[in-house]
């Protein structure tokens, strides 16, 4: 029914990659069938409390298999936009011009900027519809593991919970229509859409963390000094009496050098709180995110994605009026 209510170039986009389109709906209703599947079993065994507050699992065998499914489902939909702009740049852009059938279309009384906005809302509304259903498979499976806080800062998690992954999906099919329109070659235009992308992603994985500057805690030497509950640790290490940060390796290196001493049971943890007390070593330091900067470094990195889908698009559209006036 909703490809009789579409028209034009969208009704033809629509018809040409049904396929696709009912692929990813099989893709996200094998996921909500196994994650909730999962879910349920693990729920049936409520988990036990712990003395200090924390939760433990009371099936190991059911949590460890949903703890296992939500990783392989966190990288494959970190990988996701890789695949949406491949697609976009190959089949749906690349393989109209190699094949030529672009020229039937714009014959249809289609001009090339509504052919290829028709191309674009059309695989991206796709993308983020199915993006938002495996978004809300992701959370009933992720609300089934007690004790993961930690890991939602890392890329999977952190793309499958919030927002940015819909951003890096506007990015990947910008930048694919981008690229096909330029190449023309559907294999090639799928290969360097998806290095693009790839490379998109690695940059801003290694930046992301720097958007804000961490914050800061300090206290007395002791073995069980860490970030607040909820927090990314980004550096540890030692203050000496003046407030200066000492690097604490000075004192390993120490211990290492000294003959007759086979590891630090033997003589070297005596050592080594000897050089800290040498070097005034009298605190210690973590820097971490709070879980207040979660969100905002959501935010952040979704307006990068945001403007580079926007440059995309519009030079895209630019190369089209060029070539196709």
């Amino acid at each position: 029914m909703s490809t009789l209510a579409l028209k034009g170039p969208y009704w033809v986009t629509v018809r040409q990659y049904r396929r696709i389109l009912w692929l990813a709906v099989a893709a996200v209703a094998v996921s909500l069938a196994a994650i909730g599947g999962l879910r349920i079993w693990d729920a049936r065994t409520p988990d036990p409390l712990r003395a200090d507050g924390t939760w433990f699992p009371g099936d190991d065998r059911a949590n460890a298999l949903l703890r296992w499914a939500m990783e392989y489902a966190g990288g494959g939909m970190l990988l996701l936009p890789l695949l949406v702009g491949a697609f976009v740049a190959g089949p749906l852009v690349a393989r109209e011009f190699e094949s030529g059938t672009y020229q039937l279309s714009l014959t249809q009384s289609v001009s090339p900027a509504a052919w290829l906005r028709a191309k674009l809302l059309t695989s991206t509304t796709a993308a983020l519809l199915t993006a938002l259903a495996l978004t809300g498979a992701f959370r009933i499976g992720w609300s089934g593991l007690p004790g993961t806080w930690y890991m939602k800062w890392s890329p999977a998690p952190y793309a499958a919970v919030g927002i940015v992954l819909f951003a890096h999906l506007l990015a990947a099919v910008a930048v694919g229509a981008l690229i096909g329109l330029l190449i023309r070659r559907t294999l090639v235009a799928m290969a360097v859409t998806g290095v693009t992308m790839g490379v998109v992603l690695l940059v801003l994985g290694a930046f992301r963390w720097s958007f804000l500057p961490v914050e800061t805690a300090t206290g007395p030497v002791g073995p069980d000094f860490h970030a607040p509950v909820d927090g990314l640790t980004m550096d540890t290490g030692l203050l000496t009496a003046s407030g200066a940060r000492f690097d604490q390796s000075v004192c390993w290196d120490q211990v290492n050098r000294t003959p007759g001493l086979d590891g630090m049971e033997d003589g070297g943890m005596k050592l080594f709180d000897r050089c800290l007390v040498e070097h005034h070593a009298t605190g210690q330091y973590v820097d971490y995110h709070p879980a207040s900067h979660f969100w905002p470094t959501q935010l952040v990195e979704s307006g990068i994605c945001l403007a580079l889908a926007a440059l995309a698009a519009y030079a895209a559209f630019r190369v089209l009026r060029a070539r196709h006036p």
